[in-house]
């Protein structure tokens, strides 16, 4: 077995959310996964064995399983290529199949993932003024162009878009309080987005279901994010730049591409760094 530290999602030599990535020929039972996980101590850790011609994948927090993480695939593709040479491969995760390719670039790693099925819709009017009360947002500072929705690509997330960067950057929620909240939701985050142009966008996204505050960059809620961008006809021509992370000094760089089926994977591109 191998246990590696990948920083996805780096905004060149720095910043990126850094998420723990394991080979060995077969993965261990959930328990030992979950302990390897907390050792670890990143806000995920990716386990992947061999299944034939693909790779069975699961991920998990210090705290739980989720089934699909985007930061953590991206460091897995990373991994990859350092490890097998530059290429694509298929991971068989819980519930779905999805592929991450992985490039050498000079003296770094680049990765795209091709998410899981996108899918987009109304939140639930009391979970939605929870979570409203838990950043303490009131309606004028939401962006009306971009209702809060709950969004899917291969895990669950609620959006709240915001009208001001200045709201964003002041973020705050009780941990224990959005634990409780995501748990009964079944949303593995919480993303908090400002739309600086109709192509850029600045997230930050609370993760406490996960025993994590806040992540510096989240793969999986950006491609949900596009999803909905497609299935509210936004026009985002086809690609988006989101920045995350600047609030937490970890300052990231997700590229999504968006093809224009309803509900077809995206892809989500970053660089990546190893961390000693």
């Amino acid at each position: 077995m191998e246990l590696l530290r990948v920083a996805a999602f780096a905004d060149g030599d720095e910043g990126g959310n850094p998420a723990g990535v394991w080979f060995g020929e077969a993965l261990p039972d959930a328990a030992t996964m979950q302990r390897i996980a907390a050792a670890v101590g990143f806000s995920e850790t990716a386990f992947a064995a061999p299944q034939g011609e693909t790779w069975r994948v699961r991920y998990f927090s210090p705290q739980t399983e989720v089934p699909f993480c985007g930061h953590a695939t991206i460091a897995l593709g990373a991994a990859m290529a350092s490890r097998f040479g530059d290429g694509e491969r298929t991971l068989v995760l819980n519930a779905s199949t999805i592929s991450v390719s992985g490039r050498r670039d000079g003296g770094a790693f680049v990765a795209t993932l091709r998410s899981p099925a996108t899918r987009s819709g109304a939140v639930d009017p009391a979970l939605r003024e929870r979570a409203l009360a838990l950043f303490g947002l009131g309606e004028d500072e939401l962006d009306p162009r971009l209702a809060p929705a709950q969004i899917h690509a291969g895990a669950d997330h609620l959006l709240l878009g915001l009208r001001s960067r200045e709201r964003l950057a002041a973020m705050r929620y009780d941990v224990d309080l959005g634990r409780e909240l995501m748990r009964d939701a079944g949303w593995v985050t919480i993303a908090l987005v400002w739309a600086e142009s109709a192509q850029r966008f600045h997230a930050r996204n609370a993760f406490a279901a996960g025993g994590v505050y806040e992540d510096p960059a989240t793969g999986a809620a950006a491609a949900a994010l596009a999803g909905r961008l497609r299935d509210v006809d936004w026009p985002h021509g086809g690609a988006i730049t989101i920045v995350q992370g600047e609030d937490m000094g970890a300052r990231s760089l997700l590229q999504v591409t968006i093809p224009a089926t309803p509900g077809s994977p995206v892809e989500v591109s970053g660089r990546a760094r190893f961390l000693g």
